[in-house]
């Protein structure tokens, strides 16, 4: 197969969450452990750093990628999802997995994968720790796909563990509660291996604690520390919450030679060291028009507190979302001054934006429905003073469209 033929095998055959949502999901460790098993288990030849929470994990993975990179070490960078090429999940100090590798490892476990039925995801992870364990990285940053217990990269034994933030997301398969969801992302934690929480949330300090405590994991509540103040190239004030997890994560990595001026360094050049997108990206000047991955309560609300600092004569709102979210409860966020082009991002789980628009209208919020992204974007700009904002999110799949 040709590179191309090997990504469409991927995305089509098997099921993918990103596509298809909960039925992708395959609740069991046992394919990501035969799958290992089969691969000469990978994972246990590298040092590691495991990443979850339900908002800021995408960012604090690449934040402790750059950091480390920085220090001078070979860092491998597993992320999730993918915003316009699958190799972003791959990558070795900012470098995406090469196409060949790609191509050759599916080659060469393709009956196996087709007999086990592998989800994309177990594929994916088993190619990352493949591919970081050839090039003989030196440290591994792996963000966790969704959850934590039954994650498929939950088999590691990593040299800390950070937990971002707990949220109301995918509550259909984590948990309707913040403390269920909690409970999934502690599986994460591991006997002796110290945990970093970076927010620390009335409902779900009681139950890190607890779970720290019973596996003799040091536990450390980030905003407890006193931090020093760094700036990163990473815009959005909700990045500072990230970058104190950060912080006290790489403070407790023991065997590591990393300076303030590596610290510094990182996080000033998080975009340039890993390319990461997405986040408070800025497309345009003027008129100004900023894409953000944002897609649940928390992180919207996030963004929206962002938007409100910023200063613009007309406000225009490219928006859409995925089905399985709580549309109705994250509209009500939203300002009613705004104009708005409501649109459906090109997968199968992409919501209707016809039903999306007439669900704003319910909460006051009034614009017009356009087929594509591209089309609403258009509308927007075409739309815009060069004085307004042009916000376009949503949905990650939203943003993959425009960046």
């Amino acid at each position: 197969m040709t590179y191309k033929e090997t990504l469409d095998w991927m995305f089509g055959q098997l099921p993918m969450y990103q596509q298809k949502g909960a039925a992708a999901l395959n609740a069991k460790m046992d394919n990501i452990i035969h799958f290992s098993d089969l691969l000469g288990n990978p994972h246990t030849k590298l040092k590691t750093i495991h990443v979850a929470g339900t908002n800021g994990k995408g960012s604090s993975s690449h934040m402790l990628a750059s950091i480390l990179q920085e220090a001078g070490y070979k860092v491998g960078l597993y992320t999730s999802p993918h915003l316009k090429d699958f190799r972003e999940r791959i990558k070795i100090n900012g470098k995406p997995v090469d196409k060949k590798f790609v191509k050759e490892f599916i080659e060469g476990n393709k009956s196996f994968l087709e007999h086990r039925k592998l989800s994309f995801f177990e594929m994916t992870v088993g190619m990352a720790f493949s591919y970081f364990a050839k090039e003989e990285v030196d440290v591994a940053v792996i963000e966790v796909g969704l959850g934590g217990r039954l994650d498929s990269t939950n088999i590691i034994t990593p040299e800390v563990s950070l937990i971002t933030n707990i949220g109301l997301d995918h509550v259909q398969i984590l948990g309707d509660t913040l403390e269920k969801i909690a409970l999934e992302k502690a599986g994460i934690i591991k006997p002796g291996v110290p945990v970093v929480i970076s927010e620390r949330q009335p409902e779900t300090e009681t139950i890190f604690n607890l779970i720290a405590h019973q596996l003799k994991s040091k536990i450390v509540f980030a905003d407890e520390l006193s931090l020093p103040v760094h700036t990163t190239d990473l815009l959005g004030d909700y990045q500072e919450r990230n970058m104190r997890g950060v912080l006290a994560c790489v403070w407790q990595l023991e065997g590591f030679d990393i300076s303030q001026d590596h610290i510094s360094n990182g996080l000033k050049k998080v975009v340039a060291n890993t390319g990461l997108m997405g986040r408070w990206q800025v497309l345009k000047q003027k008129p100004l028009v900023v894409c953000d991955t944002a897609h649940n309560k928390e992180g919207l609300l996030w963004v929206l507190q962002q938007i409100k600092k910023q200063q613009y004569r007309q406000l225009h709102i490219v928006l859409g979302f995925v089905n399985d979210k709580d549309v109705k409860g994250v509209l009500q966020m939203f300002p009613k001054e705004a104009k708005y082009y409501f649109v459906k991002p090109n997968i199968t789980r992409g919501m209707d934006m016809e039903e999306l628009a007439l669900l704003a209208l319910q909460q006051g919020l009034k614009g017009m429905a356009y087929k594509t992204v591209k089309k609403g974007l258009k509308a927007a700009m075409a739309s815009a003073e060069p004085e307004d904002m042009v916000y376009v999110g949503g949905s990650t799949f939203v943003v993959a469209e425009v960046v």
